[in-house]
């Protein structure tokens, strides 16, 4: 049994899939799953809700700040490890609300890492020796790079230049700290920008898919140049498969999908393609729609992730390249329109008001 926190949201729901998709791959025995989820608005149940019905994957509604249910939690369900998913994780709704981040990010990691400790300490023989907690995070912690800086690596300074990047740092310090203060077999994972199915709307890839489809604006931060390394989910998904498995002690692993794209090629090409797949019914092409709008406060121009400790000590490399997995991605979203009616609430149609009307 493992468990994962905010296993219902974007990464943590393709990790649910990707983990039985791989044991019957591998012919594993398929290992069940709790799903620890506060099911926030970017968490729906509905991701992998075929794993529930089968029984495969248990949910868990709790927030990792509540002690007493992480406790009740790992006492009834005696995981062999923790993977940690579950974070506030949008730049924008930083900047408008940074209390959340807070809360989630370094409070509930906080809390986590005390219940997951003590659990750790009342495990005993085999059971202590190969427990283990994986903290997933951002390439964000470490700040921007310039056109000219090399690529981030497990050693670069941290420089979080938002709150949700230093809720997240701080959170990275929090698990670092428990492994060399109290021996906690933890695992850190560092991840670039992450794309694929399930992807709450909000994000730039799947908001441009389905704005465009409804013939809304593409809007495009400042000059559209800033430069994101683009990693296909389910790629991220086998890296953190591999890093439980194989990972040292206390150690951190950047992962990097190996694609540094500027954002407005990103958005052109998910235009050509739906040029291609669902042409308008007016004939122009998709890329007339793109908006050029006021940038975000204090955004980062480049991040770039150095992969090779990772495929050197581990042998992870991305499957992925972006033209291949942004096919994956648009053709998903053209053949899922009922999981995207699902999150498509009225308070997420109201945050999209509010973030964008006032950078027009």
């Amino acid at each position: 049994m493992i468990l994962i926190t905010g296993g219902a949201g974007f990464i943590g729901g393709n990790f649910v899939h990707h983990w039985f998709e791989r044991c019957a791959r591998l012919s594993l025995p398929e290992e069940p799953v709790v799903v620890f989820d506060k099911l926030t608005y970017a968490g729906n149940p509905h991701t992998i809700g075929e794993h529930l019905q089968a029984g495969r994957a248990t949910l868990v509604q709790a927030d990792i700040a509540d002690r007493e249910a992480v406790r009740q939690a790992l006492a009834t369900h005696r995981p062999r490890a923790i993977l940690h998913f579950a974070a506030e994780s949008h730049v924008d709704r930083s900047i408008h609300g940074p209390g959340e981040f807070i809360h989630t990010n370094m409070v509930g990691t906080f809390s986590l890492l005390e219940e997951a400790r003590a659990y750790w300490n009342s495990l005993e023989g085999a059971d202590k020796e190969g427990f283990r907690f994986l903290h997933v995070s951002t390439d964000e912690v470490y700040g921007s790079l310039s056109d000219t800086d090399p690529a981030f690596s497990e050693t670069t300074p941290y420089a979080p230049n938002s709150p949700y990047s230093a809720s997240k740092a701080g959170s990275d310090h929090l698990v670092r700290a428990y492994h060399h203060t109290y021996g906690f077999p933890t695992l850190t994972t560092n991840c670039s920008n992450n794309y694929g199915p399930y992807h709450f709307p909000e994000k730039l890839i799947p908001l441009m898919i389905l704005n465009a489809l409804d013939g809304k604006p593409l809007p495009v931060y400042g000059d559209g140049l800033n430069i994101r390394d683009w990693l296909y989910v389910r790629d991220h998904c086998e890296a953190i498969c591999q890093v439980l498995e194989k990972g040292r002690l206390g150690e951190t692993y950047n992962v990097g999908g190996i694609n540094e794209i500027k954002n407005i090629d990103v958005v052109t090409t998910i235009c050509r393609k739906l040029d291609a797949l669902r042409p308008r019914a007016d004939g122009q092409p998709y890329e007339s729609l793109i908006t050029y709008v006021k940038d975000r406060p204090g955004h980062d121009r480049r991040y770039a992730i150095d992969p090779t400790k990772i495929q050197s000590e581990i042998g992870w490399k991305p499957a992925e390249t972006f033209e291949s997995g942004i096919n994956k991605t648009v053709q998903w979203f053209l053949d899922h329109t009922d999981w995207i009616d699902t999150v498509r609430s009225g308070a997420y149609r109201d945050w999209l008001d509010q973030n964008y009307a006032e950078r027009a």
